[in-house]
């Protein structure tokens, strides 16, 4: 895997505060971040923001989180969210998501339409209702994060959604009475028109071809679909590079970012291969094991560098940060004392070594030189002044001022 397409090179003329070039001076190039969205769940984010701030286990956490990632998932599971009708959590997920905002995150709201995690106050009305409602959180939520949260999972799990039959919810309900298709058009729309610079999804954990076939037809409605999330939660074993490039190669036609959204391998015994929902092996206790760590870092390492390499892909979540969090299994990065785990130290060296660039060059007479390095945010600096620089891979002459 040679990477490149995750790199950049650029030509840039360093001036100083005059304007003039800066020639045959020595420059340091140091990468802050990177324009690959490396992710994990930031459900942590909202205990921390909202009352733990001098907690030291929590302080502790937030701090092995943002040391690690750049770009954090929040929930906002209607039923959740909104326990009462027309009275939200607004303000400990905001407090949350400015948390990341401020120290340099993207944040991802997930998700805004789900038949999961539902609020049981919207069965009480017809299906005409329902669908305006669910529209009309979709404007209010979306319009209020506008700037803080501008990525979204707009809906979750739209193959399963009209059949789901464990118990009764209103988003399978207006899913059944408009289809599938009618329905993701209609909250992609609300979603755009509330922020149209926003970045959409589509999620789902079914990754056959009946969720190729369902984005074909909502394309095709025209729905503005920004990128399609893929699950992976690998209790159950490791996908294994064959099964991922099958995937890749099932969704990349699409020429849309693909987005591993929620991605989990656990460092634990395997759930058994019967199980066929997820939710139904739920244990009083699901230890992490040395050799179970030892493997759960070796796969993470194969699945990102795979995934990485990929020109589609712009987003490698991990759904767990800490052990015991979805189904109380050991798929975290820190154990649930907070122990770094084998895993945490391989994203990291991946992550925060070999994928970040730090070098120096030197300008020509003309102030002017040519850097080249992983796609990010970069600081410039000749030893006593400093500027920034975002490596993308647009082209033409760059300047900075020093």
């Amino acid at each position: 895997m040679s990477f490149e397409n995750r790199r950049a090179t650029a030509s840039i003329r360093v001036l100083d505060a005059s304007g003039n070039a800066m020639a045959n001076r020595r420059i340091h190039l140091e990468q802050r971040e990177h324009d690959f969205l490396f992710g994990c769940g930031a459900f942590d984010a909202v205990i921390y923001a909202n009352g733990k701030r001098d907690d030291p286990f929590w302080r502790d956490r937030m701090e092995k989180w943002l040391n690690l990632f750049n770009y954090g998932t929040v929930p906002f599971y209607w039923g959740r969210y909104e326990p009462v009708e027309g009275k939200p959590e607004f303000e400990s997920l905001m407090n949350a998501s400015r948390f990341l905002v401020e120290n340099g995150r993207k944040v991802k709201g997930h998700p805004l339409c789900w038949h999961t995690v539902c609020a049981d106050w919207l069965l009480k009305y017809d299906d005409k209702t329902i669908l305006d409602k669910q529209l009309e959180r979709i404007h209010r939520d979306v319009s209020a994060f506008t700037g803080v949260i501008d990525i979204w999972d707009v809906i979750n799990e739209v193959v399963i959604m009209p059949d789901f039959d464990r118990y009764d919810n209103a988003i399978t309900r207006v899913c059944r009475r408009y289809g599938r298709v009618q329905l993701v058009k209609e909250v992609f729309e609300a979603a755009k028109a509330a922020n149209p610079g926003a970045l959409l999804l589509i999620n789902d954990f079914n990754l056959s071809d009946k969720y190729a076939a369902l984005i074909r037809d909502c394309l095709e409605a025209g729905a503005p679909i920004g990128a399609i999330g893929l699950q992976t939660h690998q209790h159950q074993g490791y996908l294994g590079a064959e099964k991922l490039n099958e995937i890749l190669r099932r969704f990349e036609g699409f020429g849309l970012p693909l987005h591993f959204t929620e991605n989990t391998l656990v460092s634990g015994h395997l759930m058994p291969p019967h199980i066929v929902d997820l939710n139904d092996y739920q244990i009083p206790e699901w230890p992490s094991t040395p050799e179970g760590e030892a493997r759960q870092a070796r796969e993470w390492e194969e699945m990102l560098r795979l995934l990485f390499d990929h020109p589609m892909v712009e987003a490698v979540t991990g759904w767990d940060f800490s052990d015991g969090a979805w189904l109380g299994a050991p798929s975290g990065m820190l154990a649930k004392d907070n122990r770094v785990k084998p895993v945490y130290r391989t994203l990291e060296k991946l992550i925060h070594g070999e994928w970040r660039t730090s070098c120096d060059v030197t300008t020509d007479a003309d102030g002017r030189a040519e850097v080249s390095g992983f796609k990010g945010i970069y600081a410039v600096t000749d030893g006593a002044r400093e500027a920034t620089l975002h490596l993308d891979g647009r082209g033409g002459t760059v300047d900075i001022a020093l």
